[in-house]
């Protein structure tokens, strides 16, 4: 199958936050061996290259110049080891799809991360996490092209630099290299987690992973927007880890305070409650507000550009600051 190219195309309606952009130039790929040509052609060396997948974690400016390339591998498949299982993802599977797939099927490990957006392929850039559960605990490797001469490599997830929200991809591999597959490790025995909210009061006593996925569903329905009815990104700020004496001193002043000790002597924050808790839950300004159910998204109404979006998310950060004397971090990446 050959990539397909096109120019000047609309990418309004592949990015979740329906930012208006037009690219110069997109090429559209199904198979890895077409990003290794391409690379090898030297495409990579172009001005800008920007690699589009789900468009769910990613802030379109108005114009992209150069190319941009967009992998839609779509496959997976079973390796079966005992009573676990290596499943083998291309990076343009629809991230929720795999999780209900696995979790219909029995396979235990991904339940918690249910209903995500994006495509697989983003997962590891943001070491996406849910409920308790994080993308490294499960993950076993990375395949990528390298942008400079198409070279693939395979990774282990111990060579990934996973931290919270972080990873190598964003660090010093970022835009050097072209994720295009996954390997994840699943199990039929119970893993269930449900410590996080009030998961286990929406499940039985001996829950199935379809079960804990469903109930991860009906949760984040409640709190969060569909962003094929109201744009979004998502978590627009990471929730902060600070030293544990500033957590303290947050908690003789507000005691109900959301926090979650780290173990490593930091204390993780709900970003959130923060901008709740400044009055901000609800608010407009233009095209943009903080979500009326859950502060930690960001919403596009509707005619907004990527310079305005930022803008308001300054001012919400700017806000948090002052109240709280935190500074936010920003979790979707810039184009």
């Amino acid at each position: 199958m050959r990539s397909i190219e096109r120019h000047d195309v609309d990418l309004t309606s592949a990015n979740t936050l329906g930012l208006p952009c037009r690219a110069e130039r997109v090429v559209t790929v199904s198979q890895r061996e077409q990003i290794v040509s391409l690379m090898q052609q030297g495409a990579g060396h172009q001005d800008t290259l920007t690699i589009l997948s789900g468009g769910s974690n990613l802030i379109l400016p108005e114009y992209l110049p150069g190319l941009t390339l967009c992998p839609q591998l779509n496959y997976w498949w079973l390796e079966l080891r005992g009573e676990d299982a290596l499943v083998h993802v291309g990076a343009g599977v629809v991230w929720h799809h795999l999780v209900m797939s696995l979790a219909q099927a029995g396979w235990w490990g991904t339940e918690n991360l249910a209903l995500i957006p994006g495509h697989s392929g983003a997962a590891p850039v943001q070491n996406i996490g849910a409920y308790g559960v994080e993308l490294a605990e499960l993950l076993e490797s990375v395949t990528v092209v390298h942008v400079e001469d198409g070279a693939t490599q395979m990774l282990a997830a111990t060579d990934c630099g996973f931290g919270y929200r972080e990873s190598i991809f964003k660090g010093e591999l970022d835009g050097r290299v072209i994720i295009t597959d996954l390997v994840l490790r699943v199990g039929r025995r119970s893993r269930a987690r449900l410590d996080y909210g009030d998961l286990a009061h929406r499940v039985s006593a001996e829950p199935t992973p379809l079960e804990v996925a469903e109930a991860v569903c009906a949760v984040r329905r409640e709190k969060l927007p569909d962003p094929e009815v109201l744009g979004n990104a998502g978590s627009f700020f990471k929730n902060p880890v600070v030293a544990a004496d500033i957590a303290e001193r947050l908690l003789d002043e507000y005691p109900g305070m959301p926090h979650f000790p780290q173990g490593n002597g930091r204390t993780k924050l709900a970003a959130g409650w923060l901008i709740d808790r400044c009055g901000l839950k609800g608010w407009r300004n233009g095209n943009f507000g903080v979500h009326e159910r859950q502060a930690l998204v960001l919403v596009h109404h509707g005619g907004g550009s990527a310079g305005e979006l930022l803008a308001f998310a300054a001012e919400v950060a700017s806000r948090v600051e002052q109240c709280f004397g935190i500074v936010l971090e920003r979790e979707p990446r810039l184009a």
